[in-house]
């Protein structure tokens, strides 16, 4: 591990998608500030964490990885102890998933990250970022969103997110902890669970299986490389003001129809290969986040282009089957 006297970072959730890339850049030194961190990951591997993710960085003397639940108080109070950074990916995140049953996101988003806040409070830990979504906006039918927007969240998901970052607002008003919170947008790049659109749409075509697009596919999202929503976070982690809010957004707004003819155009398909699906239960028309607060304060900029972030998402999953066809078998998709 790291030398005494180092910083210590606690990363939970770090062997999920967006956990590991942001575990991968920070033992590989590219934030410098945090280059010599020892780094801690908490994360529970339910079906979408990886200890394959880390892989790259196994190895790494400063990183250590505990399998563990961030409901559990008495774990999380132990491996708080000197944390001077908590980033906190751990979240149930699949909206389907929620409508089926929304009893485990309620535990895991809100007790979770309660406790979380409760142990970073009590060991006097030095900063905490908390990473939620755009979703807790609701849907905007014009214009974007900025921090101040009133949370409307219409899924279970959404709102077990909205209820955990007012917990996170609540610890900073009230107990002065250090707490930033951060709304991305859809998040795309290598290593994410072949459940969320692209992993899933790529992955089916790679096999000659049909890809399914809800409804009329006029419903539109802003796509974040993950590389880029890393960057925004470790900028926040780093000079973000405690107690704000900081939107981050890719500033590419497509059609779930216009994302799938991008897709069929990339693998070599036509639209004999969608599937018509009958429509999401209360699905979100548009989501769209402001950035300028987070570009003004802390210089933020998406740096990857979709078309580049897609064509090497995509070779990714070509040169990496044998990571997503076992996740795949196991969890029945496609």
């Amino acid at each position: 591990m790291a030398e005494e006297g180092a910083m210590r970072i606690l990363v939970t959730g770090g062997a999920g998608f967006i956990g590991s890339h942001y575990v991968r850049q920070l033992v590989g030194g590219a934030y410098p500030r945090h280059a010599d961190a020892e780094v801690v990951v908490l994360d529970k591997l339910t079906y979408a964490g990886n200890e394959a993710n880390l892989a790259p960085v196994a190895d790494n003397p400063r990183l250590r990885l505990v399998r563990g639940d961030i409901c559990d108080a008495e774990l999380v109070g132990k491996l708080m102890t000197g944390v001077d950074l908590v980033v906190h990916f751990a979240a149930e995140s699949h909206v389907d998933r929620s409508i089926l049953g929304a009893a485990e996101f309620v535990v895991t988003n809100v007790v979770g990250t309660q406790t979380l806040l409760q142990a970073a409070l009590d060991a006097g830990a030095g900063r905490f970022v908390h990473v939620s979504t755009d979703e807790v906006y609701g849907s905007i039918e014009d214009g974007s969103w900025p921090e101040e927007h009133p949370l409307e969240p219409n899924s279970p998901y959404s709102a077990s997110k909205a209820s955990s970052d007012l917990i996170a607002r609540a610890y900073h008003r009230t107990h002065g902890l250090p707490v930033c919170v951060t709304r991305c947008s859809n998040n795309y790049g290598p290593y994410q669970f072949p459940e969320k659109v692209i992993p899933l749409f790529v992955t089916n075509l790679m096999t000659g299986k049909k890809v399914p697009l809800y409804g009329d596919g006029l419903y539109v999202r802003d796509w974040l490389h993950v590389d880029d929503h890393c960057r925004g976070i470790q900028l926040v982690a780093e000079s973000g003001r405690p107690g704000e809010i900081y939107n981050i957004g890719g500033g590419t707004e497509l059609t779930n129809k216009e994302l799938t003819g991008r897709l069929l155009e990339a693998m070599g398909a036509d639209w004999s290969m969608v599937e018509q699906v009958p429509d999401r239960k209360a699905h979100d028309r548009r989501y769209s986040v402001d950035i300028t607060k987070i570009s003004q304060e802390l210089g933020y900029r998406p740096q990857v282009s979709f078309d580049e972030g897609l064509a090497r998402t995509i070779r990714w999953y070509r040169a990496n089957r044998e990571w997503w066809e076992p996740l795949k078998r196991r969890a029945a998709l496609g």
